[in-house]
C-alpha cells in the first residue's frame, strides 16, 4: 500500500489506516477476539497506521491495540492516540500535570515508554490559541513521553489555528463526500506547512455505504441511536451532521456514481485519498472482511473527473446548507 510522511512527524503512514473507535466503544459490542482479528487483517492488507484514543471504551481500544502489538512486534504500526476528554472539557484542565497523568494511562495501555503520537481530542476552541498548552506539549516531547503532538479538531478554523503552530504535526478533520469544507482553506494550508492530514469519520458514520434505510435500527449503546442531535458529543460526529434522512437520500445518489468494481464505501475512501494534502483516511472496521475492503480502496484508480464533478454537485446540492456553515 501506498504509504506517505504524516507531517511534521517525518514518518510514514498508509493512504488508508484503521480507526479503532469502534474496538472500544460506541458502536455496539465487539468481542476482544474479533477486535484482535481486525488488527492483523488490517496490518496483513498493508495498513501501517492504527488511530485510537484514551476514552475509546475507557481504555479498551488503546489496550487491544498494546496486546496485538505485544504478540506481532513485527507489524511496524504507526499509532496514533487522543487524549482531553477524559475530563470536563473546560480550558483550565488542558495543563501539565493533567497531560501527564492521561500520558501515563496511555503508555500503560499501549505498553511503550514513547508513544508516536498524541492528538489533543477536540478540546474547546479556545485550547487552539493557549501557548501554555503548547508549551506543554513541548515539555512532554522534551521529557520523551510522546515523540510528536497532533490535533483533532471540529472546526476548519479550529485547524487553521492548529496549523499555523509549529510544533504541530498533523490535524484530523472529517472530510468525506459529504463534508467538503476542509477542500476550500485548510488542505492547502496544511501542506504549505507540511503538517498531515488525518481524514476522520470517512464514511458518515455509515451513511456512504449505501447499506442503511430508514427501517434500519441502531444499538442503544451506538451513538447513531444517541447522539443524533449532539446529545453526548459534537453533532458532526454522527452522520457528518447531516439529518438521518437527508442522509439516507443523499447516500442513494452517491451509491449510483460507484466505479465497477467498487463499492459505495471505497469509493468514498478512494475519493479522500486522492485529495491534495490528505495524508491518511482512518475508516474503522468491525470485522475482517471490513478491514480488508477498506484498504483494498487504496489499490483502485483515481476517480474520474466526471465522478469528482458529480460529488461537488451532490454536496451543494443535498447537504451544503446544514453543515457548511457549522464546521
Amino acid at each position: 500500500m501506498e504509504q506517505r510522511v504524516l507531517g511534521r512527524t517525518g514518518r510514514k503512514a498508509s493512504v488508508v489506516g484503521l480507526g479503532t473507535w469502534q474496538l472500544g466503544a460506541d458502536w455496539g459490542d465487539v468481542r476482544e477476539e474479533d477486535a484482535l482479528a481486525v488488527l492483523d487483517a488490517a496490518v496483513e492488507s498493508g495498513v501501517t497506521f492504527f488511530d485510537t484514543a484514551d476514552v475509546y471504551g475507557d481504555g479498551r481500544s488503546e489496550q487491544l491495540i498494546g496486546r496485538y502489538l505485544r504478540e506481532r512486534p513485527d507489524a511496524g504500526v504507526f499509532v496514533a492516540t487522543k487524549m482531553g476528554r477524559r475530563a470536563a472539557q473546560l480550558p483550565e484542565n488542558y495543563v501539565l500535570d493533567n497531560f501527564r497523568a492521561w500520558n501515563d494511562r496511555s503508555r500503560a495501555n499501549l505498553g511503550v515508554d514513547t508513544l508516536d503520537l498524541v492528538q489533543l481530542h477536540c478540546p474547546p476552541t479556545a485550547v487552539y490559541s493557549s501557548d501554555a498548552v503548547f508549551d506543554a506539549l513541548d515539555a512532554l516531547v522534551a521529557e520523551e513521553r510522546i515523540a510528536a503532538y497532533a490535533v483533532s479538531v471540529e472546526t476548519c478554523e479550529e485547524a487553521l489555528t492548529a496549523i499555523a503552530r509549529p510544533g504541530v504535526a498533523s490535524v484530523q478533520i472529517i472530510l468525506n463526500p459529504f463534508r467538503l469544507k476542509p477542500l476550500e482553506r485548510v488542505l492547502p494550508a496544511a501542506a504549505e506547512a507540511g503538517v498531515g492530514i488525518i481524514a476522520r469519520v470517512p464514511l458518515a458514520s455509515g451513511l456512504l455505504t449505501g447499506r442503511y434505510t430508514k427501517d434500519t435500527v441502531f444499538a442503544a449503546d451506538d451513538h447513531r441511536n444517541y447522539n443524533r442531535h449532539g446529545e453526548a458529543f459534537d453533532q458532526g460526529e454522527t452522520f457528518s451532521g447531516v439529518d438521518y434522512e437527508t442522509g439516507l437520500e443523499a447516500a442513494a445518489e452517491f451509491v449510483a456514481l460507484t466505479p465497477q468494481g467498487a463499492t459505495p464505501a471505497q469509493t468514498a475512501l478512494r475519493w479522500i485519498i486522492q485529495q491534495p494534502g490528505v495524508t491518511t483516511v482512518i475508516p474503522g472496521a468491525r470485522s475482517v472482511a471490513q478491514a480488508r475492503a477498506n484498504a483494498e480502496a487504496a489499490a483502485l484508480a483515481p476517480l474520474s473527473q466526471t465522478t469528482l464533478d458529480a460529488v461537488q454537485d451532490l454536496y451543494d446540492t443535498r447537504i451544503r446548507a446544514q453543515v457548511h456553515h457549522r464546521w
